[in-house]
């Protein structure tokens, strides 16, 4: 969340964001709240003095056998009216909570405006779109034709937006997760964790799910549990409430996990095969960096995810994100979207953001600077290092063979045991 002292001094910026990213919020009622909330605090304390000098003056009075019977019933009343605005306090304090945990971030100053993804700019392309001599199919054919996506089977099992994965291709989802992995350990210095896969609302919060996108989590009933959307809830809360040193910024984690979400607010957009599930499977990539560096950072992260689109051969663009499609949390995003040729487009494979201190803040992740040892919250940024289903259907759709048959990309072949075609 933003600092409040922040949104006290710069309320023009914060509403500005605010409109860029299409809310409706009114930041003039939140700093007359605010006011309110002053006003309150100083009433009590003036209350609070006045007591703490009467009852010594009644004390002193009674020492000296006088009747002090007026001072007690002021001091009743006093204590009556401090219980009075203790509550309306309160009930300030708790809307403004309310209202700033529902304020988004502010949009890095290079975050072009715009309303949607239309306003995305594009700021890079990699490799080259293959050239079929065929219409490519989409993969939901594709894999449902070689017998290795059964949707039908997935939705007995469980409902729609699952998929039951068979023979290479489960094998490949599973091969996916290793390689993934071991890019970002080996050779990018990434510590691998394994977190829970259920968190409590207090992590949920602290990255900023809750509480305004709770529609789109899958809550435990009653339990104060959510399966994980991402592993950039429990990664990030590792260090909820602690004090890291300054020397070993960055810190760097990946981690795979399943991911639970609800879609709530899709509308029947991307039903078709594995592009919107309500699982799947996703390595993640999670940094801590000091804020002095951390849009470097974030340029080292999205080269990272990059990183195993170029081993798979896959081409890719990098889009910018504009402030209507900006997540809540984050200050800048990167959205990495492969080519997929039976679709004729891009779609997303992966999102890099940095959300500068707004989660650090809300989970109470800090460090102590310097000589001085002024409290500060570091900055955070994750990003998918890639999902693993949306780059099983890329791999799918642009090296399938016109006899059907599938070309494994080269990277992958020591971990498919040296095959390089699946057959149909």
């Amino acid at each position: 969340m933003l600092d409040l002292k922040f949104i006290q001094n710069n309320p023009q910026l914060v509403q500005e964001s605010l409109n860029n990213r299409g809310m409706d919020l009114d930041v003039s009622y939140f700093l007359k709240l605010d006011e309110k909330r002053r006003t309150l605090i100083g009433e009590v304390e003036e209350l609070r003095n006045e007591r703490n000098s009467t009852s010594k003056l009644v004390g002193d009075l009674k020492k000296q056998g006088k009747d002090a019977e007026d001072y007690m019933s002021r001091l009743s009343e006093i204590s009556e009216k401090i219980k009075t605005l203790d509550a309306d306090k309160k009930q300030v304090e708790e809307e403004l909570q309310d209202l700033r945990l529902s304020i988004p971030n502010v949009p890095y100053p290079d975050v072009p405006v715009g309303d949607d993804e239309d306003a995305n700019i594009e700021i890079k392309r990699w490799g080259e779109k293959p050239d079929f001599s065929f219409t490519p199919k989409p993969h939901w054919e594709f894999g449902s034709e070689l017998g290795v996506l059964d949707f039908p089977r997935a939705a007995k099992i469980a409902g729609s937006r699952f998929a039951l994965y068979w023979k290479w291709a489960a094998k490949m989802e599973r091969i996916l997760i290793n390689f993934m992995l071991e890019i970002q350990t080996m050779e990018h210095g990434y510590t691998e964790v394994l977190p829970p896969f259920i968190v409590n609302s207090d992590s949920m919060q602290g990255t900023g799910q809750l509480p305004k996108f709770e529609e789109d989590l899958f809550k435990l009933e009653e339990w104060d549990y959510y399966l994980i959307p991402t592993a950039e809830v429990p990664v990030t809360n590792i260090h909820k409430n602690e004090n890291l040193s300054e020397s070993d910024l960055p810190l760097a984690y990946t981690a795979f996990t399943p991911c639970f979400r609800s879609e709530a607010g899709s509308y029947g957009k991307d039903t078709k095969g594995l592009m919107r599930q309500h699982q799947f499977n996703k390595v993640e990539l999670v940094r801590f960096a000091h804020p002095s560096d951390s849009y470097e950072q974030l340029e080292i992260l999205l080269q990272h995810a990059e990183e195993v689109l170029q081993r798979l051969g896959l081409h890719y663009r990098i889009v910018n994100l504009c402030t209507g499609d900006l997540g809540f949390s984050a200050a800048k995003t990167y959205d990495i979207e492969v080519w997929l040729p039976g679709q004729n487009d891009y779609r997303e494979i992966s999102s890099c953001s940095n959300f500068e201190d707004f989660q650090a803040r809300r989970a109470n992740i800090y460090f102590k600077s310097g000589q001085s040892k002024k409290k500060e919250f570091v900055h955070t940024l994750n990003g998918s290092g890639v999902a693993i289903g949306r780059t099983v259907l890329a791999i799918m759709e642009n090296y399938q063979q016109e006899d059907g048959s599938l070309i494994i990309p080269e990277a992958l072949r020591p971990y498919m045991n040296g095959m390089s075609k699946i057959e149909p």
